[in-house]
């Protein structure tokens, strides 16, 4: 029996122009090369500048996953958006994308899951491909987390960084097997009682302003493994597969530690685990379709590939996808 599959046509993604090092928080703030290192496994990350935006950045993004597809613009009729830094409160950067794209038909929105929202974002635009209400679609994570990070808070501001990744998600059909290629399952969670270990301290409705980045990294590490390996193996009773039918692991980059922490708890070969977190740092959103356009771009991931996404972010949310390339 013929069911309905979402598969990935295309992936691109987009960088500012300013690299910052470790070494460049030198007189911001007392740290060192050496100390970000050992804790997070960070060397650099890229910096939004002047003209350097959200809505930029996804679009440059977006360009790249179309020509990447082979796909024009035009036959995009849905266009989602994860972030957690928008360009403004609205109309949502979603709409502002999809006008420099000049698409004028479809529909698009912003998804806010902070950290997970790639995932959640892919996950939602699967379930209105296969519903039938569009044909074609941009999943697009974008952050520019410069902005709202308290630059003399040593413990968060040298783990993010700003840029974008993307794809082209279009329906297709498979037999309902893990055989099939496409998105073949999906797992998404939250738990609203975590929401002050990582939140930021503003907002219109609260106190009127974008407020900046709180969080207790001690208390997110002690919760990111297990909520992480959790949902992963509920995708992968789902599926009837384990760890070793797994060809590519390609975790949220919020923290290396956490990263290595989770591939040896699920049993997952280091040698399978995509790693960006060395030169982008924490990308929030933006930082699984940053990982994944990288292991496309360099021929890691392949067709036929079983590809695992995961992430865990601000709320707590969290969330995994296991795709067949």
């Amino acid at each position: 029996m013929s069911v309905a599959r979402s598969l990935i046509r295309g992936t691109g993604s987009a960088l500012p122009a300013r690299v910052f090092t470790n070494d460049d928080f030198a007189g911001i703030v007392e740290t060192s090369d050496e100390w970000i290192r050992q804790r997070t496994g960070i060397v650099s990350r890229r910096i939004a500048g002047k003209g350097e935006t959200t809505v930029s950045l996804a679009v440059e993004a977006a360009e790249k996953a179309l020509a990447a597809a082979g796909v024009s613009a035009e036959e995009i009729d849905l266009i989602v958006l994860a972030t957690a830094t928008p360009n403004n409160t609205f109309p949502a950067s979603a709409v502002q994308v999809q006008e420099r794209l000049g698409i004028r038909h479809g529909f698009a929105f912003d998804m806010q899951a902070v950290c997970s929202g790639f995932v959640y974002a892919l996950t939602t635009a699967d379930l209105y491909l296969r519903g039938g209400m569009a044909r074609r679609a941009l999943v697009i994570g974008a952050e520019t987390f410069s902005r709202i990070l308290d630059w003399e808070d040593r413990t968060t501001c040298v783990l993010f960084g700003d840029g974008a990744g993307a794809v082209v998600l279009e329906a297709g059909e498979g037999e309902g097997t893990s055989s099939d290629r496409g998105i073949l399952v999906s797992r998404l969670r939250s738990d609203g009682s975590h929401e002050k270990k990582l939140f930021v301290d503003g907002g219109p409705s609260s106190t009127g302003t974008v407020g900046k980045l709180r969080m207790e990294g001690r208390e997110v590490f002690k919760h990111a493994v297990a909520m992480i390996t959790d949902v992963i193996e509920d995708s992968f009773s789902a599926l009837g597969i384990g760890p070793s039918d797994i060809s590519w692991f390609v975790p949220h980059q919020a923290n290396r530690r956490i990263i290595d922490a989770s591939a040896k708890k699920l049993g997952i070969a280091p040698e399978k685990v995509v790693v960006t977190v060395d030169v982008h740092g924490n990308t929030s959103a933006a930082s699984i379709p940053l990982a994944l356009d990288t292991a496309v771009r360099d021929g890691r991931v392949k067709k036929g590939d079983l590809v695992l996404l995961e992430a865990m972010g601000g709320g707590f949310t969290w969330g995994s996808v296991v795709i067949r390339w």
